[in-house]
């Protein structure tokens, strides 16, 4: 039996911050380490960063070669920098899609060795997400989970380890990591851990005259490990599959208390909203409830986003994604003092068109922000951003 949740704590007042513009920012506050038609590519997106122990920005994207199509020869790609984001090094492939398609980069540096871990899905280059949904594929096509590990700031990574037959259920095809950067537990009984938010589609009960391609049958889950890594397990499973809430791509926080905070895309739910959440007090294992709409985030249209507990006792949770409800436009960053319960926008980034982002630590008050841009379609850039909030 699952312990019984933790009491959510008193919510604190929001500190008056001190008054800052645009001066504040931190030198080198803006650069673009992926931009499409270079390094041999058409397309970078599912942009993922982690900060290492050095202080290192390992910037993760997905290298499409041919189009920005989701299917395809698709690889992992990093590009790390030294200086705050100010300059990147060379390109690097993490995970060669050699024709097919590798993806969904979800990273963490875990606390106990520095070593970052790196969460990774798969499938082949020939087929597509509706073929996988549909249940059309073959177990070796279909979609498959990796893990890898650098021991040295991300300068190199092991070879792709396979995971699937640990973190995916049988009756499950659709599979996806993050995207975004993964969690470490640092605080409670389960510090240590790494937890990585994931997604899934589900078969139809037999007899269903459903494909299994219907938005109801996704559903959120997470995968953790207590070892550094070396072995996974499948943490909370939503599996209502009932249409009202249709969990999809997710990010993950540790709070203050030491709770996690998820946050889910909600892919076309018949209830009113885009954005779904719900907590866990046993490190990822259980939910304290099921997920449900997150209002005061009604302004997010249907994108995958990130959330970001900022260090510190009086540390704020955050929250990116674009600021339009029927448009990939305008990326702004939303503040919650209250663990999750309520946010309100803090800034908006730029009026730009804005897909996928995720965020990071970069200072006192600073958070790096890495996100899909452009001045006249989502995917022509992956720019770098240092955010004052």
């Amino acid at each position: 039996m699952a312990p019984a949740p933790l009491p959510a704590p008193a919510a604190l007042p929001p500190p008056t911050p001190p008054a800052r513009s645009r001066a504040d920012l931190p030198a080198c506050s803006r650069s673009v380490p992926y931009a499409a038609r270079t390094h041999g590519y058409d397309t970078f997106r599912i942009p993922a960063v982690v900060r290492s122990d050095r202080g290192t920005l390992l910037a993760f994207a997905e290298g499409r070669r041919s189009s920005a199509s989701d299917t395809g020869s698709i690889d992992v790609v990093l590009r790390r920098s030294t200086d705050g984001g100010c300059t990147w090094g060379p390109l690097a492939v993490v995970a060669a899609g050699r024709g097919d398609t590798r993806g969904n980069p979800a990273p963490v540096v875990d606390p106990r060795t520095g070593q970052i871990v790196l969460v990774t899905s798969y499938n082949s280059g020939a087929v597509t997400e509706g073929q996988i949904m549909r249940g059309e594929v073959t177990a070796a096509q279909s979609r498959r989970v990796f893990v890898q590990r650098s021991g040295d700031d991300g300068r190199s990574f092991s070879v792709p380890r396979e995971i699937t037959a640990d973190v995916k259920r049988p009756h499950w095809r659709w599979y996806a990591t993050g995207p975004g950067h993964a969690v470490a537990l640092t605080r409670g009984r389960h510090a240590g851990r790494l937890v990585v938010p994931a997604n899934h589609s589900a078969a139809p009960a037999a007899g269903s005259t459903d494909n299994g391609q219907e938005p109801k049958y996704y559903g959120g889950h997470a995968l953790y490990s207590d070892d550094h890594g070396r072995t996974w397990h499948i943490g909370f499973v939503d599996d209502t599959y009932d249409g009202v809430h249709n969990a999809n791509e997710s990010s993950a926080a540790q709070l203050a208390d030491g709770r996690l905070y998820v946050n889910s895309r909600d892919q076309h739910g018949v209830a009113v909203g885009n954005r779904l959440d719900s907590h866990s007090s046993d490190g990822g294992r259980t939910l304290d409830r099921p997920f449900t709409v997150q209002p005061t985030l009604d302004g997010v249209p249907v994108v995958a986003a990130s959330v970001l507990q900022q260090r510190g006792p009086r540390g704020s949770l955050l929250f990116s994604g674009p600021s339009v409800p029927t448009a990939r436009q305008a990326m702004s960053v939303w503040r919650s003092w209250d663990g999750g319960v309520t946010f309100r926008r803090a800034v908006t980034v730029s009026q730009d068109r804005a897909g996928y982002s995720d965020l990071v630590e970069a200072g006192v008050g600073v958070v790096g922000l890495l996100y899909e841009t452009g001045a006249s379609g989502t995917y022509e850039r992956i720019e770098w951003r240092k955010v004052v909030v």
